[in-house]
């Protein structure tokens, strides 16, 4: 009698398994595809054209980048891959394979409904319980744009470009030109690509002007020089707001360099996803606006954000001195919000802060590869970060449900 398992890789399945139950009823793949069935797709299916051969369904797409983010899986073809490889991925698509390009194109295509299945999946974890609007922490990280720094230019780098490609060009119709008389040829067009690029520097230059910043990556133009804990980065502002119970509520993608002028904005977004107004907002320093927190606490919201000095305080580090009168009048209110945040109610509330939004920024950069985006432009990136955010939503009430 052998002492292993009978063990043939070559052998045939008379009757294949099903996927589904070599996987089991409490997958995660089971669960994002029982989900989805249950959402409103038809934005997708107004946005897709009727030209051509049948595509495939929306729903079979949507699924697979949304089981693929939560496995942190963020590129095209290696998602394609898994499709080939991995049993849930498989489920997903029906035995389906499309390629690369087709999983490409539906994330480039439909930025505006995947924001809408975010609203949709925030509302289902809603339903069950989840996401209710007492405290909710905002904060905000730097995530690398898919754009090296060394293919950056100033102004006027670009404004010396331009004129070397029109003096090239205007030598090659020389060239041309001479060409033409000796063998009474027809006139050359100008190269597409010296054509292209002239179209593209005038709106890099308005783009730099724009950003007010000293330099623009040529690769992807709308991505700004960011400081980080560590020096500089060439990325986007991306914002998320949590509940008391890890659900996101509100996600965005910014250019602003700063985040004290996003403090209502986002309060606003998480009141618009959730149809209720929060409680609390917690935020760190960087959120530190006075008009910004008066605009929030207008909204009968309290407030928890400390100033630099009163941040400093409230980690244990040196109180924050006592304000003069010329002090309290070039800033009027920073005062009394010191003297609130000593509260023991609002000191031990605003201590949550990093126990819940920083382990949510940690899953997605460290656990789903979201250090960089794949895609360029501000309008594709949202629609990356709201993939992102919309899989960790679907894993928490996978886990919840799991529970229950």
């Amino acid at each position: 009698m052998s002492r292993y398992i009978a063990y043939n890789p070559e052998e045939v399945w008379l009757l294949p398994p099903s996927v589904r139950d070599e996987l089991g009823e409490r997958h995660l793949a089971v669960f994002v595809h029982e989900l989805v069935e249950r959402l409103d797709v038809r934005r997708f299916q107004e946005e897709s054209s009727e030209q051509g051969r049948p595509g495939y369904p929306p729903q079979l797409l949507l699924k697979v980048w949304l089981y693929a983010y939560a496995m942190g899986v963020t590129s095209s073809r290696r998602l394609e891959q898994r499709i080939q490889e991995d049993l849930g991925f498989r489920l997903l698509a029906g035995n389906l394979k499309p390629d690369h390009w087709t999983l490409n194109e539906f994330r480039k295509r439909h930025p505006k409904a995947l924001n809408d299945v975010f609203t949709q999946v925030v509302e289902a974890a809603r339903s069950l319980g989840m996401g209710q609007l007492g405290r909710v922490a905002i904060d905000s990280t730097r995530v690398q744009a898919s754009a090296s720094p060394d293919r950056s230019s100033s102004v006027e780098q670009l404004r010396c470009e331009r004129a070397r490609i029109r003096q090239r060009i205007r030598r090659w119709q020389k060239q041309c030109d001479r060409d033409n008389q000796e063998s009474s040829g027809g006139a050359a067009a100008v190269p597409v690509q010296w054509q292209q690029r002239l179209a593209e520097i005038p709106r890099q230059i308005q783009e730099l002007r724009k950003s007010g910043q000293q330099r623009g990556s040529r690769s992807d133009p709308e991505s700004r020089y960011l400081r980080q804990r560590g020096g500089f980065c060439l990325g986007y502002t991306a914002e998320l707001a949590v509940s008391d119970d890890h659900l996101i509520v509100a996600q965005r993608v910014h250019q602003a360099t700063h985040d004290n002028g996003s403090l209502a904005a986002m309060t606003e977004a998480a009141e618009r996803e959730c149809g209720q107004r929060p409680d609390a907002v917690l935020a760190d320093c960087g959120y530190y606006s006075m008009d910004e927190i008066k605009a929030v606490q207008a909204r009968g919201i309290e407030v928890c954000v400390p100033d630099r000095l009163m941040a400093t305080e409230l980690a244990g580090g040196q109180p924050a001195p006592p304000m003069n009168q010329r002090q309290q009048q070039r800033t009027p209110g920073l005062q009394q919000l010191r003297q609130r945040m000593r509260e023991p109610a609002l000191r031990s509330c605003y201590a949550r802060r990093k126990a819940l939004v920083e382990p949510v920024f940690g899953v997605l950069k460290q656990q789903r590869g979201m250090r960089q985006f794949r895609r360029r432009g501000l309008i594709a990136v949202g629609a990356e970060w709201a993939l992102a955010a919309t899989a960790f939503n679907l894993t928490r009430l996978f886990h919840v449900a799991a529970q229950q």
